[in-house]
């Protein structure tokens, strides 16, 4: 006799976003090069009735928690960490800009592992399903 099987963390993930009545969560990627373009994007989500979660930090610009190079190093790491599970919470992908480099090829890859619909500002820069 076959045993039932048991749904997954993701399975209940969005039986409970479904039992909260969230709506739509989206997560912005892309270079932080474009964290105008990305706040923009995070108006236009918001008020399209999307909750937005994107980059916290721009590690571009100067700042003091990631002055140390060894330390900027550590936070890149916990970051991309944070990033990732960021993806898996969202239902959706925004990707924002007219360049896409190593890491967010990376995400687009990874949203797409998870089965995650996959939006960008410029498609034309989809680097598709490789």
């Amino acid at each position: 006799m076959p045993y039932p099987q048991l749904p997954t963390p993701e399975e209940q993930l969005a039986e409970a976003k479904k039992l909260l009545s969230l709506p739509t969560i989206v997560v912005i990627c892309g270079s932080t090069r474009f964290m105008t373009e990305m706040n923009e994007a995070d108006l236009r989500e918001t008020e399209a009735g999307r909750i937005v979660v994107k980059p916290g930090c721009d590690m571009k610009s100067p700042n003091r928690l990631w002055s140390d190079p060894d330390e900027a190093e550590a936070l890149k790491i916990r970051l991309d960490d944070l990033h990732r599970a960021k993806i898996r919470l969202a239902d959706e992908v925004l990707v924002v800009g007219d360049y896409i480099g190593d890491s967010t090829r990376a995400e687009v890859a990874y949203a797409r592992s998870l089965g995650k619909p996959v939006r960008f500002t410029h498609p034309e820069v989809d680097p598709g399903t490789d």
